[in-house]
């Protein structure tokens, strides 16, 4: 008989769960009070998940690939959860670039010299790029860290170099 007429339990497919963002190794899981709330947002509803399908009465090969996967991601989270140092930005100096900072860099080369952005120096589970929040293992925030108003720094990015300024430095209150 062919393998194309012999439908394959489900239970026996490989479980994929989705990577978490990436922190180097030997690297502090900072976070900020709001990565923290999201972790731990994040945790209540996977653990809400995993309930829901314990009693679920659906399919048990497809349940049990479920668990699997929600079970899994909960292990990841939970260890992210342990490993978190949250980090009070409320006492950083004021003006320098520290974890938590919201930055204004002006670009002062290339082809877009003289725009202006603004970022924020998160933990890697916070990062969203398309939203401002930078993880502070990112080479952007790793070049601004710890400089002050005024300075200048260079961003390596690839073959190409960027000279940015710091125009302005906030924390959340």
């Amino acid at each position: 008989m062919s393998r194309a007429f012999v439908k394959e339990d489900a239970s026996s497919e490989e479980v994929i769960i989705p990577a978490r963002a990436p922190l180097p190794a030997g690297t502090p899981n900072h976070v900020t009070p709001r990565g923290m709330a999201l972790l731990e947002a994040e945790f209540a509803e996977l653990t809400a998940d995993q309930a829901r399908l314990q009693r679920g009465d659906e399919d048990e090969a497809q349940r049990a690939r479920k668990l699997a996967a929600v079970g899994g991601r909960i292990d990841e989270l939970r260890d992210r959860l342990a490993s978190a140092l949250l980090v009070d930005s409320s006492e950083a100096p004021a003006g320098e670039v520290r974890f938590g900072a919201t930055v204004t860099v002006q670009t002062l080369s290339g082809k877009f010299a003289g725009e202006e952005s603004r970022l924020t120096i998160v933990g890697v589970d916070e990062a969203e790029a398309a939203a401002g929040r930078v993880a502070f293992v990112a080479p952007i925030a790793q070049a601004l860290l710890e400089r002050a108003v005024g300075e200048q720094v260079t961003l390596k990015t690839g073959r190409n170099e960027q000279l940015l300024e710091v125009v302005a430095v906030s924390y959340e209150s």
